[in-house]
């Protein structure tokens, strides 16, 4: 199939795999179509609606390969949701009595675009799925093909989301500086809040490769430089019921004994009783275009922090998030060789003109396609019966 012009978007929160994807992607479509035109919408779904874009130019193409250098997203990101038409409007990228859809549809048709390449999460594939959609039924042909863009890690049914290693590895990273916070002050407690709204693979993960590289360092226990006062010490994710008493206690005599103590909580551990807190305290609870509960403002830390400082007689509570530092990281090598593998998958699939969402598909014995849009989901609960996570909570001393 002869592909004219294909065009790239990021959209949604970032990843460690942003910058990596979109170099794959230019260099394989320079590899094997060099004649097909490339262009970037700037900001995401925000970008397409106001119709600003880039060339890939051919020193672009010639240097692909440098974006896997860097983390980020070159070309910017937007949460912009499609169908939230009043969202749209207050931000000015449409007129009164536009519908989104339709605005971005007439631009793809506009700039000749026949494949469109969007990475993101579900949000953003589902968005690209009803564009694709609308553009049908007006006899216009728009082949998408998406990649799953979360370190969340919590896109259904996709084994591994491009750039979910990578945060946890940074997650890690991060802590091991914070840590030694924990000699700052006496009877420290120190919240370490990590990215996941309804999934806790991420602080499930970042607290393995923390523990793991903790395993691998030396200490010297009788000048204070011990394990102990350095290990994670609990893991709280919304995939488990939070027993704050019952932890307490557990967690006051490692407090009494070591004279700190280290909790690892996804952002999204306990946000229905908080937000539950707030609306029966009358208070307007925060929430996104995608009528998603801001989880930066609710603090779910902080208020977890709070109480565990109480009830521990912490001296000192520090809440520290790795969520910015994490996600923004250039992707490792376990992430390249994935985001390459789904990169060239994307483009032999936009060459037969078959759409949908690459990833390894749970549902087909991890086979590497293009899974349905119509099966992608998001919300993808974190399986706490993996023998690696029952392994770490029993290292810890924490209930299974």
């Amino acid at each position: 199939m002869t592909i004219k012009k294909v065009a790239i978007l990021t959209a949604g929160g970032l990843a460690p795999c942003l910058s990596s994807a979109m170099g794959r992607l230019i260099e394989r479509y320079n590899k094997i179509s060099p004649e097909t035109e490339i262009i970037c919408y700037l900001d995401g779904y925000k970008g397409l609606l106001l119709g600003d874009k880039l060339e890939v130019s051919k020193e672009i193409r010639d240097n692909a390969h440098v974006l896997f250098e860097h983390g980020g997203s070159p070309i910017g990101n937007s949460r912009v949701k499609l169908t939230n038409v009043a969202d749209c409007m207050k931000r000015g990228l449409i007129q009164d009595g536009d519908n989104p859809l339709k605005v971005a549809a007439q631009q793809l048709v506009s700039d000749g675009v026949d494949v469109l390449h969007t990475i993101g999460g579900d949000d953003t594939n589902i968005a690209a799925a009803s564009l694709a959609a609308y553009l049908s039924e007006n006899n216009y042909h728009l082949n998408v093909v998406g990649l799953p863009k979360t370190v969340d890690n919590d896109v259904i049914p996709i084994k591994q989301s491009l750039g979910a290693w990578t945060a946890g590895e940074e997650g890690a990273r991060y802590f091991a500086n914070i840590v030694a916070e924990e000699g700052a002050n006496p009877r420290m407690l120190i919240m370490h809040e990590v990215m996941g709204r309804d999934c806790g693979w991420l602080t499930a993960y970042t607290a393995k490769c923390y523990q793991d590289n903790l395993d691998r360092k030396t200490f010297l226990p009788q000048i204070g430089l011990s394990k102990e006062c350095k290990a994670v010490h609990a893991v709280y994710i919304p995939e488990m019921d939070i027993n704050i008493e019952q932890e307490a206690r557990r967690l006051k005599k490692i407090m009494d004994q070591v004279d700190n103590v280290n909790i690892f909580i996804s952002e999204g551990a306990g946000a229905k009783a908080i937000v539950k807190e707030m609306e029966a305290a009358g208070e307007e609870v925060p929430r996104d275009a995608f009528g998603h509960v801001k989880l930066d403002v609710i603090n779910t830390g902080a208020w977890f922090g709070r109480r565990f400082a109480h009830l521990l007689e912490a001296e000192k509570l520090l809440v520290q998030k790795s969520g910015y530092y994490s996600r923004a990281a250039p992707s490792n090598p376990e992430d390249l060789a994935l985001i390459k593998a789904c990169c060239d998958k994307a483009v032999e699939c936009a060459m037969n003109g078959i759409s949908g969402v690459i990833g390894e598909d749970e549902d087909q014995d991890g086979k590497l396609h293009a899974i349905e849009f119509s099966r992608i989901k998001g919300g993808k609960p974190f399986d706490t019966t993996v023998e690696w996570f029952n392994t770490l909570l029993r290292d810890l001393g924490q209930t299974v």
